[in-house]
Order: C-alpha cells, then sequence, then structure tokens
C-alpha cells in the first residue's frame, strides 16, 4: 500500500527533480536573497509559526529587509489558491519556497522542480512520495516530518482518561487532503484496539463542517479531530459545533485548545517552524535540498483547556494536570 501511494504521487509530480543554486539575484550586489513564504492557512493562525521561523533566521544572520526579503503569502487552507500562489513565487523567482502541510507542498512541486523548497511540517512524506527517503530525500524538496507513530493511540488514551467509560467517539477531517486519510485510518485502527465505535464525519471545505455535526447521532461522547490546513482555518467554528454538542475534543496542536477545544496531544509546531530556518540557512549558503536529511519531530506537548472542561462540567484529575505541559485557564 505504501508503495501504491508512493507510486501515485510521484506520479502526479513528475518524478523527482535537480537541484537548484542560489539564484542570481542573491550574488547580485545590491539584491536581497528572496524567501517565499507559502502559508497553508491565514497569518491570524500561523502567526506564532512564522514568528519562530523568522526569529531563527534573524539568529543565523538573516534579518528581514536587511539581508534577506520575505514575500509572504496565504492559502486560507484552500488547495486551488495553493497552486495559484505557488505559481506567483516561481514567477517572481524567489530563492527558496517555505511552506508546510502536504498539500501545499504538492502544489508547489507541481510548479516548480527547480527552485528549494523547505517544508516545515509533512505528514508522512515517504509514504505521499514528496521525497524518496528521510535521509536522502532527492529532487529539489526537504525539511521537516511531523509523522510520529502511534500519536492516535497516545490521543486516545489520554482522551479516555478525562472521559471515563468512553465507547462512542466521532472523528473529523478533510478527506480531501490524503495525508489527512491515513491519520483518520490510524485514528479508526487504534479506536478498534480500544473497543471504541466510530462515527466518521468527512469534510472537505468549510461548507462542510455544520452539516456534519449536524449529521451526529446524539451517542457519540467525544470527538476526535484530524488536523489540516482547512480544519486550522475553522478551528473557532468546530470547537464551537463541539461544545454546543457538549463533545470534549482531542486536538493535535496546541492552537486548536487555545482556540477553545478541550486538549491537544502532538508535535511542538513552533519548533519545526523553528529548525525550518537551518535548512533555509543551508541552502541559501549552497546546500542542495537534494542532499539535506529530512528531520523528524523531537519535541511534544499535551496541554489542556480548564475553562472548556468547566464548561463540559468534567473534572480533570490533579494527576493528569500535573502531568500536561500546558494548562490554559
Amino acid at each position: 500500500m505504501l508503495d501504491l501511494r508512493r507510486r501515485q504521487f510521484v506520479a502526479l509530480l513528475g518524478g523527482a527533480a535537480a537541484a537548484w543554486p542560489l539564484a542570481a539575484r542573491a550574488q547580485q550586489p545590491g539584491m536581497l536573497p528572496t524567501i517565499g513564504y507559502l502559508g497553508s492557512a491565514t497569518p491570524t493562525t500561523q502567526g506564532q509559526l512564522v514568528a519562530a521561523f523568522v526569529q531563527r533566521l534573524r539568529e543565523l544572520g538573516w534579518i528581514e529587509g536587511r539581508t534577506i526579503a520575505i514575500e509572504y503569502r496565504w492559502a486560507e487552507g484552500r488547495a486551488e489558491r495553493a497552486a495559484e500562489i505557488a505559481a506567483e513565487l516561481v514567477r517572481r523567482k524567489v530563492d527558496v519556497i517555505v511552506t508546510s502541510g502536504t498539500a501545499v507542498v504538492v502544489a508547489a512541486m507541481q510548479a516548480t522542480s527547480v527552485i528549494p523548497i523547505v517544508f516545515a511540517a509533512a505528514g508522512d512524506p515517504v509514504g505521499t512520495g514528496l521525497i524518496a527517503s528521510l535521509a536522502r530525500p532527492g529532487g529539489n524538496v526537504t525539511g521537516l516530518s511531523n509523522q510520529v507513530l502511534d500519536l492516535a493511540g497516545k490521543r486516545l488514551e489520554l482522551l479516555r482518561e478525562i472521559v471515563p467509560g468512553l465507547g462512542r467517539l466521532a472523528l473529523l477531517g478533510n478527506v480531501g487532503n490524503p495525508v489527512v486519510v491515513l491519520d483518520m485510518r490510524e485514528a479508526q485502527a487504534a479506536a478498534r484496539t480500544l473497543g471504541l465505535e466510530v462515527t466518521t464525519l468527512e469534510i472537505r471545505r468549510g461548507e462542510d463542517i455544520v452539516p456534519a455535526f449536524e449529521a451526529l447521532n446524539g451517542h457519540e461522547e467525544a470527538l476526535y479531530v484530524v488536523f489540516d490546513a482547512l480544519v486550522n482555518t475553522h478551528r473557532i467554528r468546530i470547537n464551537t459545533l463541539a461544545l454546543a454538542a457538549r463533545l470534549p475534543t482531542m486536538h493535535g496542536i496546541r492552537d486548536y485548545v487555545e482556540a477553545g477545544g478541550l486538549m491537544s496531544y502532538g508535535t511542538n509546531f513552533p519548533d519545526l517552524f523553528r529548525r525550518a530556518g537551518d535548512y533555509v540557512d543551508k541552502i541559501l549558503r549552497g546546500a542542495k535540498p537534494a542532499d539535506l536529511p529530512v528531520e523528524q519531530p523531537t519535541k511534544f506537548d499535551l496541554v489542556i483547556n480548564l475553562t472548556t472542561a468547566k464548561a463540559l462540567h468534567l473534572k480533570i484529575p490533579e494527576s493528569f494536570l500535573l502531568r500536561a505541559d500546558e494548562v490554559i485557564e
């Protein structure tokens, strides 16, 4: 199955591409190297991530407006917009494209096989054909994977600690995103292992969210949300609907908890975006993306929102709170 997915994606992308040296503009007096930053969601939802990336660049000597220029563009969770932006950045001849999320990386790869692409986060980049291997990515793409084995099982175990007797779970995700589909399958398998019944809520666009919640039958006892750019853009709406349905939520990113979700467990994404700055630094100094190994997460956070817990009339054990990396009140 893995090989089949890889072949499908490689066919879609037209195969591996040649690496690209630093663009001529960076070698000309008065011309600053330029980063094309293709945000998968919006400035509001990804501001903390951008800040971490830019801060790391500063530490490495790349100061925006002085030693480097950054062109910011935002796809707002829409694949067609990501494709338009990627094509625009290629026309502008940026020196490197920085982005995140498999669907947006695919859009960038379809736009160029020459300009280096750094993904700050992508799920299963080998399985989806973005790269040849973690150690030797090949082509013009490299970056950081946020794939971690058995995260779904860990999240469900944590959810069961908060929701005693949990038996029925709702699972929401954007099935238009191939990585989300894989994550949903992993969550379904983990739920079966724990003896949970699962109701799947499939969305493809923001307009699908309300009808998905309306399809619930009232027997579900918690909601597991699989994140991507689309879901990220609509996270407040999802949390509001979940709270109205009296559903405790499990997310994969802290931002969703800050936006009213109950809790999250997963990769520390600001750390990944910070580390993306190191990749950009190396590429601007002459390294080829094909030779830069893809790295994996090293920091994970458990975050819980006590205000949401109180609204759901959930009593969070003190021992659980002591294990949390952050408690939002």
